[in-house]
């Protein structure tokens, strides 16, 4: 008895051992792995991209959120400096009533933007999903992805592991509230996104091709 007691509680010390490694292991991994493609907004030009993609992170009352404003507004920067020659908006349109895509494309079109130059993926329902769709439906192949700096990790392993030459620019231009809890969730997120990339299934929609090269409009649902 006394053995097997012994047993249970090694078997259980190595599992909260474990544990741990597991949870963060991942997510560590990631951020250690892309920290140095994280570049300052001045150094973007060097990446010679052909675009940048811009994430959704939500709307309220046909506008952006704050965090997808300071998004567009770093994205718009880039194209204005020169650095890239189209914007990718990708954002959640999978519903008539909710509708972020439309919403970037004309938020950077009021800024000067030509909407030529501003495509909407309507299906980027994930950052996987975006990032898949990036190189094979826009076919994109040298992105700069344009998010805050704690989601920038995700995206640029995300991209890596799909053949995107990708490097981030940190659209972190304010204090958002709620930081911690994305912190949190975002951990997670990592650890599953780990093992998406291992397995790298088809995202929901894909469809036809629409090269980045060409004419933003054909993405257009109202414009």
């Amino acid at each position: 008895m006394k053995k097997h007691r012994k047993i249970r509680v090694i078997s259980l010390v190595a599992l909260l051992l474990l544990l741990p490694l597991a949870c963060f292991g991942p997510s560590a991994y990631i951020v250690r792995h892309e920290k140095s493609n994280i570049l300052p907004a001045e150094d973007a030009a060097a990446a010679e991209a052909e675009c940048a993609i811009i994430f959704g992170a939500g709307v309220r009352n046909g506008k952006p959120t704050p965090m997808l404003r300071d998004r567009l507004l770093t994205g718009i920067s880039l194209y204005q400096s020169g650095a890239v020659k189209k914007l990718i908006m990708s954002g959640d349109h999978g519903r008539t009533e909710y509708d972020e895509v439309n919403v970037m494309k004309a938020f950077a079109v009021e800024r000067g933007v030509p909407d030529t130059d501003v495509f909407m993926d309507h299906a980027g329902f994930s950052t996987y999903e975006t990032l898949y769709r990036a190189g094979a439906v826009f076919e994109a192949e040298k992105v700069i992805l344009v998010t805050q700096t704690y989601h920038l990790y995700r995206a640029l392993y995300i991209a890596e592991k799909l053949g995107l030459s990708a490097k981030g620019v940190s659209a972190d231009l304010a204090d958002y509230r709620g930081q911690f809890k994305r912190d949190l969730r975002e951990i997670i997120a990592r650890d599953k996104d780990f093992f998406t990339c291992m397995l790298k299934p088809k995202p929901t929609y894909l469809g036809e091709k629409i090269p980045v090269s060409g004419d933003g409009n054909l993405t257009n649902d109202r414009f």
